[in-house]
């Protein structure tokens, strides 16, 4: 049934308005799926709360309106199936702005934080409009909920369906990729900003983005003032269910929803998957001291970890955590991805701080978490990408034993390895095998594969990896926080000289620096991800978190594209071998087996002398080969990588059984360019000795 508008609240400043009440009308009104669904007859809202005494939807007619135009009061007795408060409001289209307001018992004691003036984002929101408005009467009235019509030609756009072991990621923020006015974008900062630069990224090869957090997030402050330090990344969720209104061009509420979907079509139509990187782990409300903007307002202590005194405990690090295993807030994430992934057609996510989805409601880590499984054996989410960031604020490092095989995982200890290793550190030389042969370590136990783990050297947080070789020690004055914030533990190393330099010696070093880890990344076992820039050198100035710098500091300068044309003619190079040749991306574990039909093993290791590795006793420099045993494809050719970290020239003998094969230099990191990387792999050939004398500091790539 329909029922009546019921003008009985009014707000300050509001004249009340006797609306005239709606004739009821029979019908099928299914109280599920949660939100604001469009109807024929007008708009159907759903939300729960179990606690809640009364419960309102506020109309706006424009963005800009302090007051509601209209109020909608539930009438329990017949708008209520169980927890689940609903109601059919007749004439409601398309673009309607909306709030809920729920009234209850305020005893945060007890966990209860009702607030009958606050108005609420619906949970299941589609999308916000506005930003927060200035609170002088001491009620806070954040972004409007816009009713949306989800419909759109998608010119029969499916998901890409790509093998991980395949992919070749690359991390990205909407806004910062063409913000930039290097980037000459037509709609800068924007959805429809990425649609502009496709040609580069289908040209650089990479074959999934991964979206830094497009989920609603606070613009400005929720009590309307200026921030001192904007929420650049986003990681601080208001409405999970919604794209960023902040990366949408022109102002028309809603628009973001078609233009993000243009996005993903025109990505999907040049071969280019698109990951979103999610944060269930916590919301922009914050701690006992944050504001009351959705989920405080509908059920906090359903939707939040809270400690005895009501307080809210805190595993994400930033002021609350999302009580991921309440059956209502696992129904609620469970929702979301099938929504992104069927009404925006995503390919995968990335799940921030994804140990705190294995916590159970009181905070302690479970062996078998209920959220976690139902994202992996979930039939809708059977084609998509499944990604960890296995590790929480709280001390959980689950690197290698987060899950089953349906998920893979960033692995923090492939970053940490291969930066100690070119950084010259001694003892690294079997780690730094084992992460290029896949981490069997931490993956094959469990039955997965190599490329469950998503290897990665720089991410968005830290430092570029142009910083990583530029500077010793972090330079986050710009933050505000005294240098306080970021990590202090980086395994960077500046070659000579902090910070900027005109020194060539430095200069180059560093450009080799950088060389030799792209290759490392892209030539490893597993799967890539490569950060937005770090192709073409871009820096942070030193700044390993930039979480609030929404400037030149973490926009991708695109003046870089050609002053650094050198560093990404390789790293494209190298993307371009990888794709081609797999045996550098192979599905199951290396085993160093002996050859079949005269083939070389899948995997062999060398010293500079020329003899099989002795792990017992390694030194700094190794060979590696990767064999074609165990590839089908008949043109798969032989593989061989030589590293030095060493500080002087290194002298390899290359074994005897192995000069049998022509080889052919694909690239030399010591080498100017263009003689650094031959893309044809017609470079010189190994000379006729075996003998060759690599430069402090190198990696050399030859094949067969």
């Amino acid at each position: 049934m329909l029922t009546q508008w019921t003008p009985s609240l009014t707000f300050p400043g509001q004249t009340q308005v006797v609306m005239p009440k709606p004739q009821r009308l029979m019908q099928f009104n299914y109280p599920l799926p949660y939100g604001a669904i469009l109807q024929d007859a007008g708009v159907r809202f759903s939300v729960y709360s179990r606690t809640a005494t009364a419960m309102r939807v506020l109309l706006y007619h424009r963005v800009s309106d302090r007051e509601p135009y209209g109020i909608v009061e539930f009438d329990p007795s017949t708008d209520r199936w169980g927890d689940i408060w609903n109601v059919t409001v007749p004439g409601l289209k398309a673009g309607q702005l909306y709030h809920f307001q729920a009234e209850g018992p305020f005893k945060p004691e007890q966990g209860k934080r009702f607030n009958s003036q606050a108005r609420l984002i619906d949970p299941y929101a589609r999308a916000l409009a506005g930003r927060f408005q200035s609170s002088e009467d001491g009620i806070t009235r954040p972004p409007k909920c816009v009713v949306v019509q989800d419909d759109f030609d998608w010119q029969g756009d499916r998901h890409l369906r790509r093998p991980l072991s395949e992919t070749v990621i690359y991390e990205m923020h909407v806004r910062g990729f063409t913000r930039s006015p290097s980037s000459e974008a037509k709609n800068p900062g924007t959805y429809l900003g990425v649609i502009e630069k496709i040609p580069y990224l289908k040209s650089l090869g990479v074959t999934a983005v991964e979206l830094m957090p497009i989920h609603e997030f606070p613009i400005n402050d929720p009590l309307g003032n200026k921030l001192k330090r904007p929420n650049y990344w986003g990681y601080d969720s208001l409405a999970f269910f919604a794209p960023h209104r902040g990366y949408m061009q022109g102002s028309k509420a809603g628009a973001q929803v078609r233009q993000f979907k243009e996005m993903v079509r025109a990505l999907h139509a040049a071969g280019i998957e698109v990951i979103l990187d999610v944060v269930f782990n916590h919301t922009a409300e914050g701690n006992h001291e944050g504001p009351t903007l959705s989920f405080k307002g509908l059920e906090n202590d359903v939707y939040y970890m809270l400690n005895d005194d009501g307080t809210y405990k805190n595993y994400s690090g930033c002021g609350n955590t999302v009580n991921g295993n309440h059956p209502i807030c696992r129904e609620m994430i469970f929702h979301c991805l099938r929504h992104w992934v069927y009404n925006y057609h995503i390919d995968g996510f990335r799940f921030d701080l994804a140990s705190i989805l294995s916590r159970d409601r009181n905070g302690e880590l479970m062996p078998n978490p209920p959220l976690v499984e139902v994202i992996a054996e979930d039939p809708m989410l059977a084609d998509t990408k499944i990604i960890a960031e296995a590790w929480d604020a709280a001390g959980a490092f689950q690197v290698g034993s987060f899950a089953d095989t349906r998920w893979a995982e960033w692995n923090g200890h492939y970053r940490d390895d291969i930066r100690r290793y070119w950084r010259g550190e001694s003892g690294m030389t079997g780690s730094q095998a084992t992460r290029l042969s896949g981490s069997s370590d931490l993956y094959q136990n469990s039955g997965r594969r190599p490329y469950h783990s998503i290897n990665f050297i720089t991410s968005h947080d830290g430092y570029s990896l142009y910083d990583l070789v530029s500077y010793e020690q972090k330079h986050n004055q710009a933050n505000g926080e005294d240098n306080r914030d970021g990590d202090n533990n980086n395994y960077s190393a500046n070659n000579g000289v902090e910070g900027p330099t005109r020194s060539k010696p430095i200069l180059e070093l560093r450009q080799r620096q950088v060389k030799n880890m792209m290759a490392s990344l892209l030539l490893s076992q597993g799967t890539p991800m490569m950060v937005a820039g770090d192709e073409v050198l871009r820096t942070q100035r030193g700044n390993n978190n930039a979480y609030c710098q929404d400037n030149e500091i973490s926009w991708f300068d695109w003046k870089l594209v050609k002053k650094n044309a050198e560093n990404l003619r390789f790293c494209k190079s190298v993307i371009a071998f990888r794709k081609n040749h797999p045996n550098v991306r192979r599905a199951t574990f290396l085993t160093g087996q002996p050859s079949e039909n005269g083939r070389l093993p899948d995997v062999s290791w060398y010293n500079p002398e020329g003899t099989p590795m002795d792990w017992d006793n390694p030194t700094q420099s190794i060979v590696c080969i990767y064999g074609t045993t165990g590839i089908d494809d008949p043109a798969a050719r032989p593989i061989m990588l030589l590293m030095h970290p060493g500080t002087d020239t290194q002298e390899f003998l290359i074994p005897e059984e192995l000069r049998s094969h022509s080889w052919k230099q694909f690239f030399d990191t010591s080498a100017e360019t263009p003689e650094d990387i031959h893309p044809n792999i017609d470079g010189p050939e190994l000379p006729e000795d075996g003998i060759l004398h690599l430069k402090h500091h190198t990696m050399m790539c030859y094949v067969a």
